[in-house]
């Protein structure tokens, strides 16, 4: 236990001193990568555990894929208030009911949020917050995808609305922000990051094609961004197509 702490320790230690060199964290995980757009998703198949009843899931993160990439998604002591938006079109002549949102994160030091915010909005752009549809906050599930991206371990973390809300045809974004904000023993809260990871080809999607192409949004005051197209943000644009999320919830019919 001592020897944990005092590595905890020094990667706060060092964490700090960077920070005084006015050194700054990047919001992509992967600078890096290369690759173009895939040319259409793959079949549907089995979405994680926690998306139940799944609505929606967008598909799996492909860690060998050039152009797998992690998202700034974080609430913590190191990254204030970054949060990334994922879209979900509810087609012409149908309702949704929205119990819960599902988010792949990315992350590294020790993974210990116990709550996160959400955040569904509609009539999102470029600079442009659109209306807000519903917010507020919940304790998260949590469970390990066994994937690992660059180093970083990825989770499943689902937070279950307060209250469904339902949604009737058009295009709406989504957001939850892990709170990672207590500065516990560990200091994983001053060091940890949390990237909301992308998928290439929508592997084990759940009608995946409900999600619009390259309409991912990263929300940031840490970063200095609103509400800015992540396309403009990678080098690479296959990186900012989908998102690796999923929605609880139940189709509705018409009224």
């Amino acid at each position: 236990m001592k020897k944990i702490l005092f590595a905890a320790t020094m990667v706060v230690a060092l964490t700090l001193t960077a920070a005084a060199a006015g050194k700054k964290p990047a919001p992509a995980a992967n600078p890096n990568g290369h690759g173009t757009v895939p040319t259409q998703l793959a079949p549907h198949g089995i979405p994680p555990a926690l998306c139940k009843p799944c609505l929606f899931y967008g598909g799996d993160l492909n860690p060998s894929a050039g152009t797998a990439e992690g998202f700034s998604d974080e609430n913590t002591l190191l990254v204030t208030g970054s949060s990334t938006y994922a879209s979900f079109n509810v087609p012409t002549g149908a309702q949704a009911k929205i119990t819960g949102i599902l988010f792949n994160l990315q992350a590294d030091a020790n993974f210990d949020p116990n709550t996160a915010t959400y955040d569904i909005r509609s009539g999102v752009s470029s600079g442009n917050g659109g209306t807000e549809i519903a917010s507020g906050s919940g304790t998260i599930s949590v469970a390990t995808t066994g994937r690992i991206f660059i180093g970083l371990t990825e989770f499943t973390v689902l937070v279950t609305l307060t209250t469904p809300v339902s949604l009737t045809a058009g295009e709406y974004w989504f957001n939850i922000t892990p709170t990672c904000t207590n500065g516990a023993v560990d200091g994983s809260c001053y060091v940890g990051r949390m990237f909301l990871s992308n998928t290439t080809s929508g592997t084990n999607n759940v009608d995946g094609q409900a999600q619009s192409g390259s309409s991912l949004f990263l929300n940031s005051s840490f970063f200095g961004f609103t509400y800015e197209p992540w396309c403009s943000l990678v080098s690479v644009q296959g990186q900012c197509h989908l998102a690796s999320y999923g929605l609880t919830g139940y189709r509705q019919k018409p009224l």
